[in-house]
């Protein structure tokens, strides 16, 4: 099975979304929408944007 993105409503009514990676564990989740197309249009943001990502490590950082 390849990794999906799931999209449901939460007890609000609100739409959100789930990255699940291929063994099912879930990697990433969206914010709250206020319409299925808006939560779309997030996937679809974070389809474009994550291929591109700068990777921060923050690991490093002064304590």
């Amino acid at each position: 099975m390849a990794a999906k993105f799931e999209m449901y409503k939460d007890k609000s009514g609100k739409f959100r979304f789930r990255l699940k990676a291929a063994n099912g564990e879930i990697v990433a989740v969206g914010e709250a929408y206020e319409s299925k197309a808006a939560c779309k249009n997030g996937i679809e943001s974070v389809k474009k944007n994550a291929s591109v990502a700068e990777i921060v490590d923050q690991t490093m950082a002064a304590v």
